[in-house]
């Protein structure tokens, strides 16, 4: 069975993007009741609009309800569930049982997906959840190969999985670094990432190393196990990042999407497995490692001291229209003549171009866009579509 690939949605745009790159579904935030406070996230409206276009397309969507409740909190979310309910969103994603209980008392037609917050590493726990109705579990990120076997078998239920993203220092849902350090609380939305801070460290007032201290782990990255999870039976695999870009969703999704395919029609090869990681690892700014499914992570794992997370400046451009031979790309960071550069898209095998000329959106000829989101134009004698992307060169394929 060929699982879900489930994708972060901080935006409407977002949302569109990654379905147009490959994701079966996305999980998205409202504005109350979900622990990326920071990002972007959906009113009701955007929810209702959200959830049109998924089914419009054919792709499921799930919505985060999945803060640790505080007596304040509660207020506003029986209306919220009959609400999503109402708009027929495909589940929701819960950590706290006062939702679950809500859903299970109210009769409550929604589907509930236990939230990685909750830390589920273990067959007992998930049959307490599947008591108290859960149609799916997101098992921990430190659930480990013969955990999701055994929960797998004593339960029967759909399991879903993270394989590529951002870790927590601490189990999921499970740190206060936040809380203390800021006042920001991490497990309501708040979390201020104390983790991936530098630290002095220090003995006796003086410092006991030449660089910054940090506690921070490697992001997560499953290409290695891909096939094995899916031999396991693992329904969904979820990417992490609500709060990251267009270019990082898309080029994540389109890379798991072709991976996925390739497994299942048999075609995949270890040049193409190279190339995956190669790429994977150059779109983010931490390595990425596939953390405890395979062994307990080690210093290889972590980052402790003089670590760089410097902004990625890849993305060059978007397809915005393609015609008699001529792509009109939005500019996001600069390129010139001369250079060369690649394409990649849903529809098209990626391909290197070397630019020999630019055109204003006037016609008139120039030698390098260094405007973001000016309007450009270069002759490209193979296809585009509108919403392809253009980056730096990378590596062969």
């Amino acid at each position: 069975m060929k699982p879900e690939l489930l994708a972060p949605a901080g935006s409407l745009e977002k949302l569109k993007f990654a379905y147009l790159y490959g994701a079966d579904a996305c999980y998205v935030g409202g504005t109350n009741f979900s622990l990326r406070a920071n990002a972007q996230n959906f009113s009701n409206e955007e929810l209702l609009e959200a959830t049109t276009l998924a089914h419009s397309m054919g792709k499921k969507i799930y919505v985060t309800v999945n803060i640790v409740f505080h007596n304040d909190d509660l207020e506003g979310l029986r209306e919220y569930l009959q609400y999503l309910a109402q708009i027929k969103v495909d589940g929701i994603i819960a950590s706290d049982i006062a939702v679950m209980k809500m859903i299970r008392d109210e009769k409550i037609d929604l589907d509930v997906h236990v939230s990685t917050q909750a830390s589920i590493t273990n067959y007992e726990a998930a049959l307490f959840y599947k008591e108290l109705g859960a149609h799916r579990l997101v098992l921990a990120r430190e659930a480990s190969r013969e955990d999701i076997k055994r929960i797998k078998a004593e339960t029967g239920l759909e399991l879903e999985t993270f394989i590529h993203g951002a870790m927590c220092t601490s189990f999921s849902g499970r740190c206060v670094l936040s809380n203390y350090c800021t006042n920001r609380d991490s497990n309501r939305g708040g979390c201020a990432q104390i983790c991936r801070f530098e630290f002095a460290y220090l003995k006796d007032g003086k410092p006991l190393t030449a660089t910054p201290f940090s506690m921070t782990p490697k992001d997560l990255n499953m290409v290695p196990f891909i096939a094995e999870m899916m031999a396991i039976g693992i329904d969904s695999f979820k990417i992490e990042g609500r709060m990251r870009s267009i270019y990082y969703v898309s080029t994540v999704i389109l890379i798991y999407r072709r991976l996925i395919d390739k497994i299942c029609n048999k075609t995949l090869t270890s040049e193409y497995t190279s190339y995956c990681l190669n790429v994977l690892n150059r779109v983010a700014n931490r390595e990425s490692t596939p953390q405890f499914f395979d062994h307990l992570p080690g210093t290889n794992e972590q980052y402790y001291l003089g670590r760089q997370e410097l902004s990625n400046q890849d993305f060059l451009g978007l397809v915005i229209d393609y015609q008699d031979g001529v792509a009109t790309i939005e500019e996001r960071n600069y390129f010139e003549v001369g250079q060369t550069v690649q394409f990649f898209g849903p529809d098209i095998e990626t391909f290197n171009y070397t630019i020999t000329e630019i055109f204003d959106a006037d016609g008139n000829a120039i030698t390098k866009a260094q405007h973001a989101q000016m309007i450009v134009k270069l002759k490209v004698p193979r296809p585009l579509k509108q919403f392809d992307m253009m980056r730096v060169k990378m590596f062969d394929f």
